[in-house]
């Protein structure tokens, strides 16, 4: 009877997620002079269990946590922006044997950005913008789990731009920048040969030995491009959208580097929130090989739609 009744509570809540994703819930710190710090934290696991399942699927543990936290400074004429977003992710599954498979991610980033502006007037700013993005963890091209095809800083992207922000309110900003510096790094040999992300592979002779290392670092010159657009289009659905151009003077400027993320937010009520992202990335220089082995640029997209709880954290009431 133990046993059976067991089996009914499987069958009954086999299937559990609980979500966690994006802050709707706000507290209210001590302000800190000249500055607006805004911090938002959130989990997202699910665990699925079946016995018997005449449907089949697998056992499996996945978790996604985020961070994402912006502190901005004005005074005068000077403003500093700063925005750093941090995401991990995964699932890993359990078989019938009781053998656990390796962890395959759904989200890993490490993304900042720095932005010095000192107004000219109003609404125009000229500005210095810095940028970092990189990742945590190997990633792989399953179900080959053996041969990392990224690692942490490979690759990673640090940019530095110099122009004119135009800000005319608080949602809307558009960057441009006729001197832009974009340095591409490939921080693991294997993938540098191979001339991943863009770097110079290695050179081999016709005996087939290596005659020269593939370049770890790539860099580029060209003009760069930064729209952000974040509003609450309607009562408690928030927008947040970021896009970002980069034409390379020294090679290819017509190929344009494309990278987009729009975010829609749906308050429930003060701690129950839905959301969905996506991101859009497009770099020429990237070689990506599809299911029937063609290799060449393609436009890399990816969705992620959470419900959930999460919390936030900041020293301004808005």
């Amino acid at each position: 009877m133990k046993k059976y009744l067991q089996f009914m509570l499987l069958v009954a809540v086999g299937t559990f997620t609980f979500n966690g994703l994006f802050a709707q819930d706000t507290t209210v710190v001590p302000e800190v002079k000249n500055w607006k710090i805004k911090s938002a934290f959130g989990l997202n696991g699910t665990q699925s269990a079946f016995v018997n399942w005449n449907a089949g699927g697998r056992n499996n543990i996945s978790a996604i946590g985020f961070i994402s936290t912006s502190a901005d400074y004005s005074k005068n004429r000077w403003q500093w922006k700063n925005n750093l977003e941090l995401a991990l992710g995964g699932v890993k599954y359990l078989d019938s044997a009781g053998r656990k498979s390796g962890f395959q991610k759904t989200d890993d980033k490490i993304d900042f950005a720095t932005n010095v502006g000192y107004k000219l007037k109003e609404k125009w700013y000229f500005s210095l913008l810095g940028g970092f993005r990189t990742q945590f963890m190997d990633g792989f091209s399953f179900p080959n789990d053996s041969i990392p095809v990224s690692r942490f800083m490979a690759p990673g992207y640090v940019s530095l731009s110099l122009g004119i922000d135009y800000t005319p309110n608080q949602h809307f900003s558009l960057f441009v920048s006729p001197l832009s510096m974009k340095m591409t790094i490939v921080n693991d040999q294997r993938l540098a040969d191979a001339g991943a992300f863009g770097v110079d592979q290695a050179i081999f002779g016709d005996d087939g030995g290596q005659a020269t290392a593939g370049n770890k670092l790539r860099y580029e010159a060209g003009a760069y491009i930064k729209l952000t657009y974040n509003k609450e289009l309607f009562k408690n659905v928030d927008f947040k959208s970021r896009l970002e151009l980069f034409s390379n003077y020294l090679e290819n400027p017509q190929n344009i580097d494309v990278n987009a993320d729009i975010l829609w937010t749906f308050k429930v009520n003060s701690w129950l929130s839905a959301s969905l992202n996506w991101t859009l990335i497009y770099d020429h220089d990237i070689t990506i090989r599809d299911t029937k082995g063609n290799a060449g640029p393609r436009t890399q997209f990816k969705s992620v739609l959470g419900l959930g709880i999460s919390y936030t954290l900041k020293n301004f009431k808005e």
